[in-house]
């Protein structure tokens, strides 16, 4: 294969459009630890690997692109989030991240909890085991059969979302003879520092009954007063990819303050709180992630403070981190194709994917990294967009990154901290073929999410 270099934009430090200053790294050839799971490295030949397995050696086995995902980072972080928590604490995985059976049994087999959000994941968690009791429902509009679904299978509980579904949740309940055990999502009026479309605490938007006006509270009043419901707590979500904590002080105190409000008109103490999930990880060398335990003591002192101001007893918390266990476990894995300089701007590289399978670099302005994943190379470093292969000039994976100078079509490239949305949000434009989930551990690898084939989708259109 041919390593001559092609003519390169920019390969010193950069001012991009948006105003976000760009240097090489001293060696592109280091992989930066904060964005790679716990397993990868690099083999004497300067190849990238994985679980111990090179990438070469995966790409021929599982084509690209493709997700590999790294089970023992994996079950790695689920036991540091149920460690730092305790048992005085519940750990619910987002399943919107990412789900399939087998990281359902992952969880099971780990001790987490699991949170889902549609009939389609509440289906895969019962059909790969996970106990009823440890899935929590969530979602803005469930629908009566959703909620039969949940309330026959005795989840350990479905959140509520607006008043319509307090009443609709109830009416279900008494039907099945269940009382089922719920709690009430409040947007608590908190301005997470993230993007706009993953903000979700602010009163503008779709999610939550506000605190503002008294709405949550009468929320509680009405739940209270249903014989089909069980009102054991409140939840709370802020939004996702936050690194500072300051949002959930302030979202916990008002959570409290609630809860003492409850506690003053009813004479009920509500035993639970769940704070949500939303900690972010690092996509970049620039993020700077902070650990479980860290999260687990910040948060536990901030509800026993409150608490105590409020003569409270601390109620049993929860939390639900989904990208911050599975982002950092899986990397995609591209092989290069095209590559286009643009004089003066940067160098264009496509590869053999793009917004079918990461659609958040066009959706949220995300923001990745890449490493040459097939060797390492001594050329200088040039400016790169890493781009996909479908018909939207917004078919971007990595906005702006360095790449080595001699990259050459055939090269393998991989961009970490894809474990999370990512697959889940993955699609069909121009009749793509979604790729691969594969998990790998201790030498070995194994399909868990399998290709889609064309028959696949001729099978779905049926005219």
């Amino acid at each position: 294969m041919s390593r001559s270099a092609h003519p390169a934009g920019p390969r010193h430090a950069d001012v991009m459009s948006d105003g976000h200053y760009l240097a090489p790294a001293d060696d592109l050839n280091v992989l930066d630890e904060k964005v790679w799971s716990s397993t990868v490295t690099r083999d004497e030949h300067g190849a990238l690997t994985v679980g111990g397995l090179t990438v070469s050696r995966l790409a021929e086995e599982f084509g690209t692109p493709a997700y590999f995902l790294d089970e023992t980072d994996f079950r790695a972080r689920c036991r540091a989030w149920s460690d730092a928590f305790g048992p005085g604490a519940d750990v619910f995985y987002a399943g919107k991240a990412f789900l399939s059976r087998a990281v359902v049994r992952w969880l099971k087999e780990e001790g987490l909890n699991l949170d889902v959000c549609s009939a389609g994941e509440l289906t895969t968690a019962l059909d790969a085991g996970m106990p009823a009791e440890r899935i929590a429902l969530h979602g803005n509009n469930k629908s009566v059969e959703e909620i039969e679904r949940a309330v026959t299978a005795g989840v350990g509980r479905i959140v509520l979302d607006s008043f319509q579904e307090i009443v609709r949740v109830a009416h279900v309940a008494q039907r099945l003879g269940k009382r089922q055990r719920v709690q009430i999502r409040v947007t608590v009026g908190v301005e997470a520092h993230t993007h706009e479309f993953i903000a979700t605490a602010h009163e503008d938007q779709k999610f939550g009954i506000a605190l503002a006006g008294g709405q949550a509270a009468e929320a509680v009043r009405r739940a209270l007063t249903l014989d089909g419901l069980e009102l054991v707590g409140i939840h709370s979500h802020i939004g996702s990819q936050i690194f500072d904590m300051a949002g959930f002080e302030v979202s916990a105190r008002r959570v409290v303050q609630l809860l003492a409000e409850v506690r003053d008109e009813h004479g009920v103490e509500l035993p639970e709180i769940d704070l949500g999930g939303g900690l972010g990880i690092a996509y970049t060398s620039e993020d700077d992630p902070r650990e479980p335990y860290e999260i687990a003591k910040s948060l536990g002192d901030i509800v026993t403070r409150e608490c105590e101001a409020a003569g409270l007893a601390t109620p049993r918390i929860s939390v639900e981190p989904g990208r911050a266990i599975v982002g950092p476990t899986a990397f995609t894995l591209y092989e290069v194709g095209t590559i286009k300089p643009l004089e003066g701007l940067r160098t264009y590289v496509s590869v053999d994917g793009g917004m079918s399978d990461n659609i958040r670099t066009a959706l949220y302005d995300a923001e990745y990294s890449v490493s040459l994943a097939s060797r390492t190379s001594d050329a200088e470093p040039m400016l790169v967009r890493v781009v996909g292969k479908h018909c939207e000039s917004g078919d971007i994976v990595v906005k702006d990154a360095f790449l080595p100078a001699d990259l050459a079509p055939g090269d393998l490239i991989a961009v970490p901290a894809t474990g999370a949305y990512c697959r889940s949000m993955a699609s069909n434009y121009n009749h793509a073929l979604r790729p691969p989930v594969v998990a790998v551990r201790d030498g070995g690898a194994r399909v868990i999410v399998r290709r889609e084939t064309e028959e696949d989708l001729l099978r779905l259109d049926v005219g």
